[in-house]
């Protein structure tokens, strides 16, 4: 892929209207469609045929968004998406089939990369920001300006690592700058509880919608829309 300061990007999005599942079934739902068309590709379920860890950006991403279910596809991701679409026939949830009467697709290239304009970003699920490294340093820090700084040090982070994945690569003048609105969140993810962030952040950046960034994206987390 050619190295740009902006990118177009393909995304596919597929969305079921009929089925009302909890936000927290985002990762039921990708465990269901990664064993269904686990012969397609580990893109499904971001593991290997030997069960190794695929450490790399999500390029499917399964999401609960206002109870509605939906698969994400970027790049390869978004091919695969609309080849596996009228294979779906119903989804399984908790042990509880849906069958799937209706489901929309959609595909679109979206620019993505350095904006000389400021754009507004609403996390449509909770953002995972913090690992188990910069955990103990967020949490030791006394004043609101040291944790305002340091989040907002962490989602660049986020976002130029999304750009790397996807060819985008800045100028040396080109700097991402961010501002977040964020309130801080605690959730239960894999039997522990987590800290998590829900709120808004600027930036002059161009993302697409439904992009999640962070930790545990494949799995619905730290969802994006453009406000």
């Amino acid at each position: 892929m050619q190295t740009l300061t902006t990118q177009k990007l393909k995304i596919t999005k597929i969305q079921f209207p009929e089925i009302q599942l909890k936000t927290r079934d985002a990762h039921k739902l990708r465990g269901y469609f990664g064993e269904l068309f686990k012969e397609h590709s580990p893109l499904l379920h971001n593991h290997y045929q030997d069960g190794s860890l695929r450490y790399r950006y999500p390029q499917i991403q399964y999401k609960i968004i206002n109870k509605t279910p939906n698969l994400i596809g970027l790049e390869e991701g978004a091919d695969l998406l609309t080849q596996l679409f009228l294979k779906i026939k119903e989804v399984n949830i908790n042990g509880k089939t849906y069958p799937v009467h209706t489901k929309n697709i959609s595909q679109q290239q979206i620019e993505i990369g350095y904006s000389n304009g400021l754009h507004e970003y609403k996390f449509e699920t909770l953002w995972m920001g913090l690992n188990q490294k910069n955990y103990s340093k967020f949490v030791s820090h006394q004043s609101v300006k040291e944790k305002d700084d340091m989040l907002n040090a962490i989602l660049t982070g986020h976002i130029l690592g999304f750009f790397k994945t996807f060819g985008v690569a800045l100028k040396p003048e080109e700097r991402i700058m961010v501002k977040h609105q964020l309130t801080q969140k605690s959730t239960n993810f894999k039997g522990q509880k987590m800290l998590a962030f829900t709120g808004s952040f600027i930036c002059n950046a161009r993302l697409p919608d439904f992009v999640g960034l962070g930790k545990s994206t494949s799995r619905g987390f730290g969802t994006i829309k453009l406000i």
